[in-house]
């Protein structure tokens, strides 16, 4: 019985110097505590376009109403194109334009300051009467009479090409009358892009009101 005893209390005696030995080397390992950081937030909940995206996330400030949007505050955009035709006759070994012709250049230079990104070509043309040569000469000057005046009406002249064919490329074959002045012109095709804004339906969004007879 007194064995047990001392070997209980020799047990305890061993668990005890166990502990705080191990108590000794925790308290040599601590270091010095930090707090933890307190993160600087900023939060701007204006959205001065009311389009829904707050100015601290909106990489397009100023969106138009009713704009279709992005996640980043962007209008969408959907292209529109739009096409037109000029086509200027020319009596027979002249380069002069026909007043009545002036007005259709004139829309073709509103029509290309409408779509400022657009540059035109002018193909000039001859009928096949004389010489090939003086033809091609020919067919440039009337391209070049087109470009001026569309120059005169505000139009940049780099955006503007001209070439000649001569009497290549006819639009009507045969040597009568009719014929020979359908070939004696200047033409061009222009199609205009553009971005449109897209914009989003609402409940809100007004509606034409359609009246019952």
């Amino acid at each position: 019985m007194i064995y047990l005893k001392l070997a209980s209390s020799l047990l305890l005696f061993t668990s005890i110097s166990a502990f705080s030995a191990d108590t000794a080397d925790s308290n040599s390992d601590k270091y010095p505590y930090i707090d933890t950081p307190t993160a600087d937030q900023h939060f701007d909940l204006l959205d001065d376009d009311n389009d829904g995206v707050i100015n601290a996330r909106d990489l397009c400030p100023g969106t138009p109403p009713l704009a279709s949007i992005n996640n980043d505050g962007c209008g969408t955009y959907s292209k529109s194109t739009e096409e037109k035709k000029l086509h200027i006759l020319f009596a027979n070994n002249s380069s002069d334009i026909n007043p009545i012709f002036l007005s259709q250049i004139n829309e073709m230079a509103n029509f290309l300051k409408e779509y400022p990104t657009t540059t035109i070509e002018l193909s000039g043309y001859a009928s096949k009467t004389g010489d090939p040569q003086k033809n091609l000469k020919l067919s440039t000057k009337r391209a070049i009479a087109v470009q001026s005046k569309l120059v005169e009406d505000g139009i940049d002249i780099g955006r503007i090409k001209i070439i000649g064919y001569g009497d290549r490329n006819l639009e009507a074959l045969g040597n009568d009358p009719v014929s020979l002045a359908r070939n004696r012109r200047v033409k061009a095709t222009v199609k205009g892009y553009k971005g449109e804004i897209s914009k989003r339906w609402t409940i809100f969004t007004l509606l034409p009101r359609q009246t019952k007879y």
